[in-house]
């Protein structure tokens, strides 16, 4: 994998753990010599990931919408900034420009890209390793969430491994490069379906 794009999120917890596991995702990744492809800000988490790997003589790619370009949030000391027409375009980028996604704390707007890069990868839009870095434990519950939906029959057995995960960011890594993918559903039988 030569570039993953990090999802994770623009604000700042009281508890600087997040902003610490931010920072070690970013230099990892750099240090892997694998390219951060996010969302071009500098605040919270995102500031965080690019910084780790900006530090480590890392490449970072931001995709910022035009509504925050220009204001105060926009990352500009990212290897390469671009400025998009909004969200739709800029997870559309996030996909065309990395080999995998990797999905650390965030809130509504990372679980929207983290949902829509699964749903993607079970349709057949791409093809790419989904990871997830369950830090502290912060995405139990949504590991179990999944579970449950293949559990009842919400998620076929091909496409129930999708979603790769892991508590260390090493673990996840090498999980994401084993990676075989899985039939999508554009090319199942109606039987399968």
């Amino acid at each position: 994998m030569k570039r993953i794009a990090v999802y994770c999120g623009s604000a700042t917890p009281e508890d600087q753990r997040y902003i610490e596991l931010a920072h070690e995702v970013g230099r990892t990744l750099a240090l892997r010599e694998i390219g951060v492809v996010y969302g071009g800000g500098r605040l919270g988490l995102m500031g965080a990931v690019a910084s780790g790997a900006l530090e480590a003589g890392g490449e970072v790619i931001g995709f910022i919408p035009e509504a925050l370009a220009n204001s105060e949030v926009a990352n500009h000391d990212c290897t390469e900034l671009h400025t998009v027409t909004g969200m739709h375009e800029r997870k559309q980028k996030f996909t065309d420009y990395s080999d995998g996604f990797i999905t650390i704390p965030g809130g509504v707007g990372t679980m929207d890209e983290l949902w829509e890069a699964m749903s993607w990868a079970q349709l057949g839009y791409h093809q790419k390793p989904v990871g997830l870095l369950n830090a502290f434990g912060f995405y139990d519950h949504l590991i179990a969430f999944n579970e449950k939906m293949a559990e009842v029959g919400f998620v076929r057995p091909a496409h129930q491994n999708i979603l790769i995960h892991s508590d260390t960011m090493g673990d996840l890594l090498d999980k994401m490069l084993a990676y075989e993918p899985h039939t999508p559903i554009f090319r199942m039988k109606a039987e399968e379906l």
